[in-house]
This record gives C-alpha cells, sequence and structure tokens, in this order.
C-alpha cells in the first residue's frame, strides 16, 4: 500500500504544501496595515528595545524600501550584505539537498537512505519541517543588540500627572528616569541629536496623522506622510470605503515616549520612536454611523513610529509597527 505510485504522489504533494506553507508564515503573519513603511537601510532590522516598548520590534512587514536601501548601499562606498536567501550559501545548500533528495527519494520509493515504511515517511517529513522552521528563524534573526540595556540607552520621557499638555514632557514624573541632555545622548542610539522641538512635532504628528485618517483627509496625510506611507494608509482608506465603513481615532492622549534609535544616511536623518498613547478606535458604518467594530471606550497601545527628514526639512511618518 505504501509503496504503490498514488501515495507516493499524496506523500510527495503533503510534503509540499507542509514545506510551503512553513516559507509563507514569513508574511501570513504580518496583518497589512500593522507594520508598513520604510526604515531606511534599517528597514529589515529590529527596532532597539526601550522602556515604553521592552521587547525588540521585528523588522517592517510591509515595505517597499528593501530594493531602493540595496541600491543606496553602493553609494559612497557603503557596503551592507544582502538579505540571503532561504535556500542561500552553504547551510541552504545542504538544505535543498536534503530537502528534493528526500522528496524525488520518497517518489521512486527510496526515501532517505532507502528506508521505506509510513514510519519512516512520517520521519523524514517531519526532519523537512524542522530544518524549513530552522532557517526560517535564522533568516528572521534580529541584529546584534546594542550595548546595554534600554534604561541605561533609551531617552525617555512621560506625560506629567495632571498636566495640561501630554507628550514628551520636560518633566517627568515621579520614579521616572531623568532626561538625558543633547551631549548625553550622543554616540548612544541618538546619533542625531533629537532636540525638544523635534519630540514636540513627532506627537503633533501621531495626533495629526490619526485625526486626518480619521477623517480621510488625503491632503494632509500626504503632508505629513512620505509616499511609502500615504501609499498604505490610501490603501487601507480605500478598502473601507469599498467596504461601507469608517475608522475612527479619537480622544488621543500620548502617555509615554522613548527615542529607540536615530541616525543618518546621506543627507536623510531618521528617528525611530515607541509611542504608547490612549485613544478611542472604533469602526462605523458609513451610512447608519452604528459601530461595526471596537468599543467606544478609551484603550492603550504602544507603536513604533519612524520619521525622516531629508536635509533639515521636515520630520515626515516614515513606518509605522506594532510592538
Amino acid at each position: 500500500m505504501f509503496a504503490s505510485r498514488g501515495f507516493r504522489l499524496s506523500a510527495l504533494l503533503a510534503t509540499l504544501v507542509m514545506t510551503f506553507s512553513l516559507v509563507a508564515v514569513d508574511t501570513a503573519e504580518a496583518r497589512r496595515g500593522g507594520s508598513f513603511g520604510g526604515r531606511g537601510m534599517r528597514t529589515e532590522r529590529t527596532v532597539p528595545s526601550t522602556q515604553v516598548s521592552p521587547n525588540a520590534t521585528t523588522p517592517v512587514q510591509n515595505t517597499m524600501t528593501n530594493s531602493n536601501a540595496a541600491q543606496r548601499n553602493t553609494v559612497g562606498n557603503a557596503t551592507n550584505p544582502a538579505r540571503p536567501g532561504l535556500f542561500g550559501g552553504l547551510g541552504g545548500a545542504l538544505l535543498g539537498g536534503l530537502l528534493f533528495s528526500g522528496l524525488f527519494g520518497m517518489l521512486f520509493g527510496a526515501g532517505f537512505g532507502g528506508i521505506g515504511g509510513f514510519l519512516a515517511l512520517l520521519v523524514q517529513v517531519l526532519a523537512i519541517g524542522l530544518i524549513v522552521a530552522f532557517f526560517l528563524r535564522r533568516r528572521q534573526q534580529r541584529q546584534p543588540a546594542m550595548a546595554g540595556n534600554a534604561s541605561a540607552n533609551s531617552y525617555r520621557y512621560e506625560a506629567p500627572p495632571n498636566a495640561g499638555s501630554t507628550g514628551f514632557s520636560s518633566r517627568p514624573r515621579a520614579g521616572a528616569e531623568p532626561r538625558s541632555s543633547a551631549s548625553e545622548r550622543a554616540g548612544r542610539r541618538d546619533e542625531v541629536g533629537v532636540t525638544d522641538a523635534d519630540l514636540s512635532v513627532f506627537e503633533q504628528r501621531l495626533n495629526e496623522l490619526q485625526a486626518a485618517f480619521s477623517s480621510e483627509d488625503y491632503a494632509t496625510l500626504r503632508k505629513i506622510s512620505t509616499p511609502e506611507v500615504m501609499g498604505y494608509l490610501a490603501e487601507e482608506l480605500g478598502e473601507n470605503a469599498s467596504r461601507g465603513v469608517r475608522n475612527e481615532v479619537f480622544d488621543m492622549k500620548l502617555l509615554a515616549g522613548d527615542i529607540a534609535e536615530a541616525w543618518r544616511e546621506d543627507g536623510t536623518e531618521y528617528a525611530t520612536v515607541a509611542l504608547r498613547y490612549e485613544s478611542r478606535d472604533i469602526t462605523r458604518n458609513r451610512a447608519t454611523g452604528e459601530i461595526v467594530s471596537g468599543e467606544d471606550r478609551v484603550t492603550t497601545t504602544t507603536e513604533i513610529w519612524t520619521f525622516q527628514r531629508q536635509n533639515g526639512g521636515p520630520w515626515l511618518v516614515s513606518a509605522i509597527q506594532e510592538a
């Protein structure tokens, strides 16, 4: 029975389905709209942890920056290794050889080393799955962590209690880590020297983008975000309109923020910031106003926002990631 051609073909098909489903995990887990945009040459790196976002954030999942960043790596003799493919390198060659020899071995009755029988088939399928999963994990490994812990390297702010304004306050609440000066931040994660004025702009962009998205204000979204981010937001707004719904985010209040890292690439400056804020996030039926998703109550959200500016121009939202 197990040696029949039909069974071998079925086993081959099942193994292929399992293998490619494991490969698909790389993109299937990324919800479109939840992690999108670009962080220059750091788009494919994890975001360092901070006190606001204590876990390292995975690289941006939905991006069109990869090819552009790779081209920029050649400017000024800068180098950045290309992202290895699934079957790249010596390990990939071994994996590819094992995978395909095993598959064709099952098809022609040999299997791995000629071992037959149903139990051997299961062992072969399991071995292939474990090897593929191992290399997928290696592929997604984060970049080496920066020296020191989050509390030593982050630039942290918290909204003062009972204050009229929110956001990156110059008066941290009791027990919060003291603010660092620009000179103290230099050489750590902040290579740009982010100022208080910049921090105010980041908070402003957070409120502006949420308000513009809720009101479907394409002009404002285009003004405060990069073309790539604008493209993702416009796509999501278009999908909402086609489904007859509108997403509304209001009652925004920034609670705390950390600078995860800030750096320069040629004439462009980037700042990646962990933001924790309160808001009401609901989706309504456009015709009736009925709430179809979410609850009309205040919830707390932590996200990673990246801003960029060119040659001293205005800061633009260039990426948003779920923490």
